[in-house]
């Protein structure tokens, strides 16, 4: 069965995380300016994490944790 697109699951997944991390960049904005949306900025965080939990820890795979096709 080969899949060419995400699993409505999937994209719950990457918008759970994005969202997560965009809000945590909101939670430690040291600043009174507001962060805009950025995906470039938000991607680069999730990789680290990625890295962490998928390499590192060993935690999970890494669809599990970001599901990409």
């Amino acid at each position: 069965m080969s899949h060419h697109k995400l699993t409505q699951h999937q994209i719950d997944q990457q918008d759970m995380i994005d969202n997560a991390i965009y809000h945590f960049i909101q939670s430690i904005n040291p600043s009174d300016k507001e962060i805009s949306w950025d995906i470039e900025m938000i991607g680069e965080v999730r990789d680290v994490l990625r890295g962490w939990f998928v390499n590192r820890l060993n935690l999970v795979k890494e669809q599990d944790f970001y599901p990409y096709l």
